[in-house]
């Protein structure tokens, strides 16, 4: 189970993030999964990761790339650690664009049932991120 896991999680982060395929959120978030962001509150099921997360970070940064730098899997849990890059040009996080470019390092807990993401954590330094982009 945990090397499917950890198949799941890269896939997920190569195809929603990477090849921007919508579909793919449908089809490995659970409608009941709930996803902890690092500020803020819960959310729960694909709609809620499309429209609070997917859908902003996409419009804020039109050339986000994340990579998976290492995973560790066992049983139902998954831990990755990424980095993102991308250039501050659109308004989707509620800034104005700065065309900054930006370096960020995070880390996803996910846990998984029935081969679907169910939970999942996210760490990463999001104050300082919205500071950085700030216009001075």
């Amino acid at each position: 189970m945990s090397l499917e896991n950890e198949t799941r999680a890269k896939r997920f982060f190569e195809e929603v993030w990477n090849q921007r395929r919508g579909e793919t959120i449908e089809e490995l978030i659970d409608p009941e999964a709930e996803c902890l962001p690092p500020v803020g509150t819960a959310m729960r099921g694909a709609n809620a990761f499309r429209e609070r997360v997917h859908g902003p970070w996409l419009s804020a940064f039109p050339d986000i790339r994340l990579t998976v730098e290492g995973t560790v899997a066992e049983g139902d849990q998954v831990a990755v650690r990424w980095t993102m890059t991308g250039t501050h040009t659109g308004e989707g996080l509620g800034l104005p664009p700065s065309g900054r470019a930006v370096h960020l390092r995070g880390m996803t807990w996910i846990r998984y049932e029935n081969g679907k993401m169910r939970e999942g954590w996210d760490c990463f330094d999001l104050t300082g991120l919205m500071q950085s982009l700030q216009v001075q």
